[in-house]
């Protein structure tokens, strides 16, 4: 068995909206789903992009993708990886695709100088949780996430 992890081209568009959607489905939440294919991918191959992605293909097949970004940390003074989403197929689980996805952007930080890797993960996905544990992630418990979208963000957008 072979595995290939390599940077998403311009013909891998419908494939990455492909594994967005089969997230989403996998986290109950295909319904807020409002990106499209074209969307993504000005966003990935457009002028300037800011997104970037990793598909993993075993043995030539899709198995899996990371899509991140890069932050900044002004404690750290430095740049760092937020992964977005992380998907390993169903059917390709168990094979060690997403360690090595993980494993991909964690060479990435440590090459670029990177100050850290880090994402979110929904409470109740105990099975990714295992996982980011074992490989020695540690929950940031004392922060809470907050969100403006939609109406509210309308509304902050208009403050005088």
């Amino acid at each position: 068995m072979s595995l290939v992890i390599a940077p998403a081209a311009p013909a891998d568009a419908a494939l990455v909206f492909s594994f967005v959607r089969e997230l989403a489905e996998y986290e109950n939440l295909l319904h807020e789903v409002e990106a499209t294919e074209e969307g993504l991918a000005e966003a990935l191959f457009g002028a300037n992009p800011r997104v970037f992605c990793d598909i993993a293909r075993w043995n030539g097949e899709p198995a899996g993708f990371a899509l991140w970004f890069y932050n900044y940390s002004t404690f750290r003074g430095r740049h760092g990886i937020y992964l977005e989403d992380l998907f390993v197929r169903p059917t390709f689980r168990g094979s060690g695709i997403g360690k090595a996805l993980i494993r991909g952007l964690a060479a990435r930080c440590r090459d670029e100088g990177l100050a850290r890797l880090e994402w979110w993960v929904l409470n109740w996905n105990a099975p990714s949780i295992a996982f980011y544990e074992r490989l020695g992630a540690k929950p940031m418990d004392e922060w809470t996430v907050y969100r403006l979208s939609g109406e509210a963000l309308e509304r902050a957008a208009a403050l005088g």
